[in-house]
C-alpha cells in the first residue's frame, strides 16, 4: 500500500477497536444521551457509521472482484437500522465495521493501486484510496461524537487527523466543494496550522501541504483542526490553547465551515 493508505487503514482499524471497547461499556442510558452530533443521540451516530459500512463494503467488495456493483437500496438499509433499539444499533455497528475492517485490511498495494469503485453518487468510477479515505474522514469526526457525548474534553486523534488532512490535500479535496463555504469570508486569507494550510482563494477552499504564504496561523493540534472543517469547532467545544492568529478569526473560519 502507499503510506497514506497504509496510516488511513491502520487509522481505521485503531478507531473500530476504541470504539468497540467503548460500545462494550456503555449502558442503554447511555447510549440514549446526546452526542456532539446536533440531534443524534450516541446510539444514532453509531447507527449512521454502522449502516454506512454495510452500504460501502459490497462496493468495494464488487470492485475488487472485478463486478459491477447490485442494485442497493440505501433507503432500506437506513430504514432498517432506524428501527433498531439503541443496543440493537450499538452492536450492528460493531458488526458491520469489522467487515469493513477486515475487508480494508487485505487489500494489496496492486490493489489499490488499480481498483476503481463505483461509490454510486460520483459521477465515475474513483481509486480505491478516496472511499478509504472518506471513510476516515466520517469515522474520524463520528467517533468524537460519540466519545465527547461521555467526555468533554475528547479530541480527534493526532494520527487520524493528520491522515485526514493529507486526504483533504490530496484525493478528498473535491469534498471541500460541497461541505466549505468560501463566500463567507470577506477576504481572501491562507492559514497555517502545523504541516498543512486552509487556503480560502477566489471563492474556494483548499488544503494544502505546507504553511508557505500564510497571513494567518491556527494554533491547537491536528484533531482540532479537523474538527473545525468538518464544522465540530464551536466556542462550546473548543480546547482553551486553540486560536487563531492574524488576517482572519476563529469565528471568521467557523463561518467557512458549518460542517456536515
Amino acid at each position: 500500500m502507499t503510506d497514506l493508505a497504509s496510516r488511513t487503514v491502520s487509522a481505521l482499524r485503531t478507531h473500530h477497536d476504541a470504539l468497540t471497547d467503548l460500545v462494550q461499556q456503555l449502558s442503554d442510558d447511555q447510549l440514549a444521551a446526546p452526542s456532539g452530533a446536533e440531534d443524534w443521540t450516541l446510539a444514532d451516530v453509531l447507527s449512521h457509521l454502522g449502516s454506512q459500512a454495510e452500504i460501502m463494503l459490497p462496493r468495494l467488495a464488487a470492485a475488487v472482484a472485478g463486478e459491477e456493483p447490485g442494485e442497493a437500496d440505501n433507503q432500506a438499509v437506513w430504514d432498517r437500522w432506524d428501527a433498531a433499539s439503541p443496543r440493537e444499533q450499538a452492536e450492528g455497528f460493531v458488526e458491520h465495521d469489522q467487515r469493513y475492517v477486515e475487508a480494508v485490511e487485505v487489500l494489496t498495494a496492486e490493489q489499490v493501486a488499480s481498483v476503481q469503485v463505483d461509490l454510486g453518487f460520483l459521477p465515475q468510477p474513483v481509486p480505491v484510496i478516496v472511499p478509504l479515505g472518506m471513510r476516515l474522514n466520517e469515522v474520524a469526526q463520528h467517533a468524537w461524537d460519540v466519545r465527547v457525548g461521555l467526555d468533554p474534553d475528547a479530541e480527534v486523534d493526532d494520527a487520524a487527523a493528520v491522515a485526514v488532512l493529507d486526504h483533504l490535500a490530496g484525493p478528498l479535496a473535491f469534498l471541500l466543494g460541497f461541505t466549505a463555504k468560501p463566500d463567507r469570508l470577506a477576504t481572501s486569507a491562507v492559514v497555517g496550522a502545523g504541516t498543512h494550510s486552509i487556503a480560502i482563494v477566489d471563492e474556494t477552499v483548499s488544503v494544502r501541504p505546507g504553511t508557505d504564504a500564510a497571513t494567518a496561523t491556527f494554533f491547537g493540534r491536528p484533531g482540532a483542526l479537523v474538527r473545525l472543517i468538518g464544522g465540530r469547532l464551536g466556542p462550546e467545544r473548543t480546547p482553551a490553547d486553540v486560536r487563531v492568529e492574524g488576517q482572519v478569526t476563529l469565528d471568521d473560519l467557523r463561518a467557512v465551515f458549518p460542517g456536515f
